[in-house]
């Protein structure tokens, strides 16, 4: 027996031992100082946390509970709430050692003593997360959410509230409890609403956005609006919400309202944004769409005539995308890309304003490799996109990935706004790169593309997400280029935008910021698309055998009312014919635009048959099957649609416009063969189709060109242009390094 002269001597050497991992040693000294004084309780409570340590769970409880057999009333709640102290002392050392399981059993014992203890119950919560446990019914079984709801409230600490709630939303987002915990929580908040704004916003826009649970996310949304319910900032994201989950009216509300609320020029642009892409996505809406577009433009010339310096860094993200339906309105790049190219490059000089320091140090680390060029070194190609999944250009894009030669190009990946859900396509991309990288803080992005050395930077995205916009901005590769996505962004960061002999006319570089990088034949190849069995039939639509189908499947913005109007020419003309309209929209806004349509052109409005949208990309290749000539959009034509028919062998007419977007179409029939069916004007586009629709024998010409381009186009070549693309980044690179 040790020969220690006081009690404390032997709580500080046990104290020690306890630290240093030694329980059997300090259970010896706690025993020996029991025997000696057999009335200081703190002893029993240490000796039970040491025994409940070394995994003697019911030996601790029987320590404790004999300790306690002969005490009062009020001394057992004084010795339970020592007891807990202590616990909680251990357990917290415990978990900065990050020993999670002996934190969860030792709270579990803390329950035990004290079952409504909401902050150790927050803490249970937590560990359940990290120890992979959790369930979705925990927040009921530790009857967290019935103790947050009694009266009168307790006194709860907010910071392990909200990190408590943060942390189910990370693991949990979909579970039905979680959104009765975030309920429970908000009368919590009431006097503090940035505390859950700044907790809920972000896993809302994670859910909405990345996850695509767009129903969860509004939810989300609403609970915050009902405790502060002016907020702009979770309004303008609803409005987004709303639309992307098919709720189109309600979308454009709640996008008036957030119009209604903000006062700042930035803000009207994207409050006013937010208006016109919910009455563009919905499709029917085209009078007020270009009474809103008209307001957009004006709002727009205002902010650059103002040209503000001082633009915060969200402000500034809301802007990137403010003219993205112009395309879609109005074919007049010579005036929009000079308004898009003003916009931009007030866009980038506040960027470069907010984030200074890290734009000179990429501008002068590039500069510095620039001086000492390696010779005999792969070129580093980075791709950034949110795209590179099942998506329209993840599809296209796959092409230059299958095929790029990785002995002489280190090919990396920048994903943002990646959802964890399995997406075969997305895993295929990350099995076809040296080096992937996910994340959707733009700072963090451009450092990691910086430090990886990157020389070209390849952006798929163009303005379609601020996000790459933000990234781009800050230039963090030396040679930075457009590819594929929507058309160029006019952002100065950028130095080339891929386009080809045909999708630009000759006179576009006069209002293009970047240097038109033509490849020699095509912007785009694809060596063919999967196609499965279709799941539509003439029988099904009540469309005869020997009937004439036409068939357009573009999105709701697209079907400008001219070139429906257009369609419907045809239809009129050719007899017995049928129309069918495919593609995401407002089907109830669609139907009531087509029967206003079919008045005013005199058209029987029974031709016309709305068919369901097919998620399964090969199915709806095997759809279109069903058509007999295909009718292109304008002033946007289709793009991957446009690849599809032609890899479907089935004619097509399309108007031949100015813009980028105006001239997809035109490229890749081109570029497959085809000329039939490639018009000019109004009138061109009409007798097109007329002529495609009565003539049957053109058809079958055309189908069996298109079925035998299939073997000489360039097209259909994915490995041919991935040389040509791969001889441009080389060509790019050396004029680089050849500059001054």
């Amino acid at each position: 027996m040790l020969s220690l002269t006081s009690p404390n001597q032997y709580h500080q050497l046990a104290e020690k031992y306890l630290l240093a991992g030694n329980y059997t040693q300090a259970a010896s000294l706690y025993e020996e100082a029991i025997t000696i004084e057999p009335d200081i309780k703190s002893y029993y409570w240490h000796l039970g946390l040491i025994l409940l340590l070394q995994g003697q769970d019911v030996e601790a409880q029987t320590t404790w509970l004999m300790a306690m057999m002969e005490g009062e009333p009020e001394q057992v709640e004084v010795w339970n709430a020592e007891l807990i102290e202590i616990l909680q002392t251990e357990a917290q050392h415990q978990e900065s050692q990050e020993e999670y399981a002996i934190v969860e059993k030792i709270r579990q014992n803390i329950k035990e003593i004290s079952p409504k203890s909401i902050h150790n119950l927050l803490h249970l919560l937590q560990l359940s997360i990290k120890l992979e446990i959790y369930t979705g019914n925990d927040l009921q079984e530790l009857g967290i959410i019935e103790i947050l709801q009694l009266e009168p409230r307790l006194e709860v600490n907010l910071e392990l509230l909200m990190a408590s709630l943060k942390i189910v939303l990370d693991y949990a987002p979909v579970h039905p409890s979680t959104l009765k915990f975030v309920e429970a929580c908000l009368p919590y908040c009431e006097n503090n609403t940035k505390a859950l704004l700044i907790t809920l916003l972000p896993a809302a826009l994670d859910i909405g956005y990345s996850q695509r649970q767009y129903g969860v996310a509004i939810q989300l949304c609403e609970l915050y609006l009902d405790l502060n319910p002016k907020n702009t900032e979770v309004i303008g994201h609803l409005a987004s919400l709303y639309q992307n989950h098919g709720q189109y009216e309600k979308g454009i509300e709640v996008a008036k309202l957030f119009f209604s609320l903000v006062q700042e020029l930035a803000d009207k642009i994207f409050a006013n944004r937010q208006i016109l892409r919910g009455l563009m996505t919905a499709g029917g809406h085209w009078q007020e769409s270009c009474y809103t577009h008209h307001q957009q433009e004006l709002l727009v010339k205002t902010l650059i005539e103002d040209n503000p310096t001082q633009l915060d860094n969200s402000r500034i993200s809301r802007l990137f995308n403010a003219n993205f339906f112009t395309p879609y309105i109005e074919d007049n790049p010579s005036k929009n890309r000079n308004i898009q190219n003003q916009l931009m490059q007030i866009c980038q000089a506040n960027i470069v304003n907010c984030d200074r320091a890290q734009v000179d140090k990429y501008s002068q680390g590039n500069l510095r490799r620039k001086q000492h060029n390696r010779d005999n070194v792969k070129l580093k190609i980075g791709y950034i996109s949110h795209c590179m999944r099942s998506h329209s250009v993840g599809w296209l894009a796959r092409w230059l990935f299958q095929y790029h030669d990785r002995d002489k190009f280190q090919i990396n990946g920048y994903f943002i706004n990646t959802s964890p859900a399995c997406d075969p396509l997305h895993e295929w991309y990350l099995g076809k790169i040296d080096k992937a990288y996910k994340s959707n803080e733009y700072l963090q992005m451009a450092e990691e593309i910086y430090q990886d050395e990157i020389d070209i930077l390849i952006d798929l995205d163009s303005i379609t997400l601020d996000t790459t916009c933000d990234i781009i901005a800050l230039k963090p590769a030396p040679v930075q280029v457009t590819w594929l996505g929507w058309d160029a962004s006019g952002i100065p960061a950028v130095d080339y935008f891929i386009a080809d002999p045909y999708v630009l006319p000759d006179s576009a570089q006069e209002y293009y910021k970047e240097k038109i990088w033509r490849l020699p034949q095509t912007y785009v190849a694809v060596d063919g698309f999967e196609v499965s069995v279709p799941t539509v039939s003439r029988d099904q639509l009540d469309i005869p055998d020997d009937a004439i189908v036409y068939l357009c499947g573009q999105r709701g913005f697209k079907r400008h009312p001219d070139i429906s109007r257009l369609q419907l020419q045809i239809l009129k003309e050719v007899p017995n014919s049928y129309f069918l309209i495919k593609g995401i929209s407002d089907e109830e806004s669609l139907k009531s635009f087509f029967e206003e349509l079919t008045e005013e052109e005199g058209v029987d409005y029974s031709k016309l048959r709305f068919l369901p949208i097919v998620f399964s990309e090969s199915i709806h290749r095997a759809n279109l099957g069903i058509a007999d000539i295909v009718l292109d959009t304008y002033p946007y034509n289709g793009a991957t649609t446009t690849l599809e028919t032609l890899w479907m062998c089935i004619p097509m007419v399309t108007k031949v416009g100015e813009q980028f977007s105006a001239r997809n179409s035109y490229t890749m029939m081109m570029n497959a063969g085809i000329t039939e069916g490639i018009a000019w004007t109004d009138e061109e586009y009409v007798e097109w189709g007329i002529r495609l629709g009565k003539d049957e024998t053109l058809r079958q010409q055309i189908a069996w060109k298109l079925k035998q381009s299939r073997k000489t186009s360039p097209l259909w070549n994915g490995k041919q242009f991935t040389r040509e693309m791969e001889n441009a980044y080389e060509q790019m690179w050396q004029k680089y390094i050849d500059e001054a």
